[in-house]
């Protein structure tokens, strides 16, 4: 089983990212699928989940708004759009993936699949 992120990168204040993330080994087309990032000394948290049905979404307060994300079941990929990015945007960007439960439980332990990361980084 693997989650691989693609798409990140050096962009300044206000610039758009989009990530990728895509799953293979198994099928991801019922899990719920998440976005999480990890700041330098700080802790992993959570930006955006997406439900199997791809209508129900789920975002943090900091990037409400700004990011957008969506789901193609028949290429097991996930995607992150990023506008309007902030320097506080700075971090690895983690894709995961875990079986059932609630798009609104954003406890990152109950994420059984984790991609390896992507750096954004964001200049101001």
């Amino acid at each position: 089983v693997q989650l691989v992120e693609s798409g990140g990168g050096l962009v300044q204040a206000g610039d758009s990212l989009r990530l990728s993330c895509a799953a293979s080994g198994r099928t991801f087309t019922s899990d719920i699928m998440g976005w999480f990032r990890q700041a330098p000394g700080k802790e992993r948290e959570f930006v955006s989940t997406i439900s199997w049905n791809p209508g129900t979404t789920y975002y943090a307060d900091s990037v409400k708004g700004r990011f957008t994300i969506s789901r193609d079941n028949t290429k097991n990929t996930v995607y992150l759009q990023m506008n309007s990015l902030k320097p506080e945007d700075t971090a690895v960007y983690y894709c995961a993936a875990k079986s059932g439960g609630s798009l609104y439980n954003i406890n990152p332990q109950l994420y059984t699949y984790w991609g390896q990361g992507t750096q954004v980084t964001v200049s101001s």
